[in-house]
């Protein structure tokens, strides 16, 4: 795991403090959405479904920082849509960064070069970019030539200019061991990049293709032959160890969907940013009226393929902290990743 050393120390003394008070649901990072509308059109994206009128809002700044306060989280991902086509990401992510919370921009980079300047680089602040593949693989993934070449040139301007740049990888079952190695080589080791996340794709109700998302047993065998030969520790990914062994198969947890809320234009999203089960305006509200217990694999059968971070790695992340075995072995790994 590569988080930064602060970060990690952030992180762990926040959960401690959940502890103390007996604090039995709370966020580890909060996925803000302040809008839908993106520039790209991806086959595995159900955010984009939402009618135009809906497409056109942009959540006010104060409303998006509020949000974030409320929850007490310590981390934010920015998401949406694409949070670089909001006229004030700038100022979000400016008034976030002096509260020092850790803030993540996920963007498909088609504007990063063009509103780079409204930055600064800072120990809180990272563009997230998404990279599904190679050149062919991610352009047919976003519907669009050369979106990958525009991604690799931002993500190099960004490291030149003192930038932490992660980036998200999504893959679906037409992906191979092979491919998922590739594209992790090249992040790793050409575009040296931050930190790595990884997600088995989800099958988004809306989401205009519904054929090449991956079941259980796929996804295990799969992560488990890319994580092979040494790759697995070599690579900066960002994740709980535990959680890549979830990848693998060799553990199993229950979802706590809880520990990564949604907060978009419509509010707070029941229960998680992958389904909706209507919405409510406090964080206080999502934690206290929704029926935790009815979601995750087993109990919903709209939850019976996924294995996104946003359920299992909260739990995974919850694990480690619960033991020292594991507790020591995070830490290894994340003084490992830092000397890397």
């Amino acid at each position: 795991m590569a988080m930064p050393l602060r970060q990690t120390i952030k992180v762990a003394t926040y959960l401690a403090e959940q502890k103390l008070r007996k604090r039995e649901k709370f966020p580890l990072i909060v996925e803000l959405e302040p809008l839908y509308a993106c520039n790209l059109a991806c086959e595995g994206c159900g955010k984009i479904q939402h009618p135009a009128g809906v497409l056109k809002q942009r959540m006010p700044v104060a409303q998006a920082v509020g949000a974030v306060l409320e929850s007490g989280a310590p981390m934010v991902s920015i998401a949406g849509g694409e949070p670089l086509m909001h006229p004030k990401i700038d100022e979000i992510v400016r008034q976030l960064v002096a509260r020092k919370k850790y803030v993540f921009l996920c963007t498909n980079a088609m504007l990063m070069r063009k509103k780079m300047d409204k930055f600064k680089p800072s120990p809180y602040f990272a563009f997230a970019v998404h990279i599904d593949g190679l050149r062919e693989r991610h352009d047919e993934s976003v519907a669009k030539e050369g979106v990958f070449d525009e991604a690799v040139a931002a993500i190099k301007e960004a490291k030149k200019r003192g930038f932490r740049v992660t980036t998200n990888s999504t893959f679906f079952n037409t992906d191979t061991p092979q491919t998922i190695i590739e594209v992790l080589n090249f992040l790793n080791d050409d575009l040296k990049v931050d930190e790595m996340m990884i997600s088995p794709a989800y099958a988004y109700e809306k989401a205009p293709d519904q054929e090449h998302f991956l079941g259980v047993e796929q996804t295990r065998e799969l992560f488990k032959k890319a994580f092979s030969g040494g790759n697995r520790r070599r690579w900066r990914l960002n994740h709980s160890p535990l959680f890549l062994d979830f990848l693998e198969g060799k553990v199993d947890f229950p979802c706590t969907a809880w520990a990564i809320p949604n907060y978009s234009l419509f509010g707070w999203q029941k229960p998680c940013y992958l389904m909706s089960d209507g919405y409510v305006t406090t964080y206080r509200e999502l934690i206290e009226d929704t029926d935790w217990d009815s979601y995750g694999r087993g109990k919903d059968p709209r939850c019976a393929n996924c294995m996104a971070h946003c359920g299992y790695e909260p739990t995974a992340v919850l694990a480690t902290m619960g033991s020292l075995k594991e507790s020591l072995r995070a830490a290894r790994e994340t003084v490992s990743g830092n000397r890397g």
